[in-house]
């Protein structure tokens, strides 16, 4: 039957004939022989890389215990898991792109689809996809997931000669990766702590049932960035003992301080030769005065001044000691600290029964207002009195205590008496000798909330 009028034909049968074909047959068989080759080739790739890094603790193990030089191989692979997956990365989207260009080719350089252009477009996009999300990615994955050992076994030698082709763009990326890490992690920590501070802030809004509780929950989220200098027993307060010391004279010395270790040094702190444990002394209490006590020293533990205490925790715990000499960066003696005092950063002051009883370092004399002692350190002015010492950032590096952050403020000497203001701090030295400060009364600025602000600016 021969259709006269053309608007007869069927719409589908119009949408066939505008399509020409250009590339000839061998062509187009070679190019569709390239895209099942490179598919096989992503079916390895991602059948890899869910076999190596799937693998548990009990294939592990039968790899180690395995005398093959296949097993050793692919032990050496999973010991190397950044290397590893930058190499089946790279080689996977590497073969992918491959697939969607010469789809691409036969697509559009082996037809013509005239006016239907947008048809080609979604053939190369849905079918291309497809092929590769079901045959390059799910089915070898799902197989991969069941059979882990042994695929990790059987494509050892061609993921070895990938990496070893691939080395150069592994190392760029592995290297790339890294340094972009390293940032990340950094702005996560720093988010993630004043997070956790706001959201103990927040909780912590009433009264809470223990008092101490809100202290010791922001003294672990910060335990991380305070240092050993921050919290040291400064060298002037130190209690220490020279090595020519007589035995006797030792005895008392020892017994009046009160401590449990004691520093001895030979010549000056700066050479501290060891440290004296009352329990080992207490044993030879009975010995005659000529008694070479120096034998009981114990092997002194340094740290830098910048080192973290929570490093310094995980060092007392690995050491089996408790107490350590702090060291600046020319060797020096700056100062000492316990096992107590990390631990106190966390669960607050801590007095034992040897303990002598204190006055306070800071006394509150008004709701802005503070008496402190001079060598108080201002890690924990900071805590008692909300000092903000980002304020203070410029001054920092050679003030540890009160009266040093006053000495670098004023420059010079101050009299009794003299005001220093900083950033609406205010600090009057009350007290003070030839030599060095005593006391200093802090004046902390009042901070009006935004609601008192919207009622002053309300009154008529």
């Amino acid at each position: 039957m021969i259709l006269d009028n053309p608007d007869e034909v069927p719409q589908v049968l119009a949408v066939w004939l505008q399509i020409q074909m250009h590339a000839s047959v061998p062509e187009l068989l070679v190019a569709c022989a390239l895209i099942a080759f490179l598919l096989w080739l992503s079916a390895l790739i991602s059948g890899s890389e869910v076999a190596y890094f799937s693998l548990g603790r009990s294939e592990i193990e039968l790899l180690e215990t395995g005398e093959s030089k296949v097993d050793k191989a692919v032990l050496n692979l999973i010991n190397k898991p950044k290397d590893l997956l930058a190499g089946l990365l790279i080689a996977n989207n590497t073969v992918n792109v491959s697939i969607v260009i010469i789809s691409y080719y036969i697509t559009f350089r082996g037809f013509s689809f005239g006016e239907l252009a947008w048809l080609g477009y979604l053939i190369q996009t849905v079918v291309v996809t497809f092929f590769i999300v079901m045959f390059g990615e799910v089915v070898p994955k799902v197989y991969a997931t069941e059979n882990n050992l042994r695929v990790a076994r059987k494509l050892q030698p061609y993921i070895s000669a990938l990496l070893w082709l691939a080395m150069p763009f592994i190392k760029m990326l592995v290297l790339g990766t890294q340094l972009i890490d390293s940032r990340i992690k950094n702005q996560s920590q720093q988010v993630s702590k004043d997070e956790l501070n706001q959201a103990i802030e927040m909780t912590y809004e009433e009264e809470p049932a223990y008092p101490d509780e809100k202290d010791i929950l922001k003294g672990i989220v910060n335990f991380g960035e305070i240092t050993t200098k921050q919290i040291m027993v400064p060298r002037q307060e130190i209690k220490a003992v020279s090595n020519d010391t007589p035995f006797v004279d030792l005895l008392t010395q020892v017994t009046d301080w009160g401590y449990s270790r004691v520093p001895v040094y030979r010549e000056s702190l700066d050479q501290v030769e060891g440290i004296l444990y009352l329990k080992d002394l207490l044993k030879h209490a009975g010995e005659a005065a000529d008694f070479d006590w120096s034998l009981l020293l114990r092997k002194p533990f340094f740290v830098p001044e910048k080192k973290k205490i929570d490093d310094l925790f995980r060092d007392f715990q690995t050491k089996h000691t408790h107490i350590a000499v702090v060291v600046d960066e020319y060797g020096g003696c700056s100062g000492l600290i316990t096992l107590e005092d990390v631990l106190e950063e966390i669960v607050g002051e801590i007095n034992d029964e040897y303990d002598e009883i204190e006055e306070s370092q800071i006394k509150q004399l008004d709701e802005h207002v503070y008496l402190c002692e001079a060598r108080v350190l201002l890690h924990d002015l900071s805590r008692q009195t909300g000092l903000d010492l980002g304020l203070f950032e410029d001054y920092l590096s050679d003030a540890d205590t009160l009266a040093g952050l006053v000495l670098e403020l004023a420059g010079k000497f101050p009299e009794i008496g003299e005001e220093i203001q900083h950033a609406g701090y205010r600090f009057f030295v009350t007290d003070a000798d030839d030599r060095r400060i005593k006391t200093i009364r802090l004046e902390v600025p009042v901070i009006e909330s935004s609601e008192s602000n919207l009622e002053s600016s309300g009154d008529v």
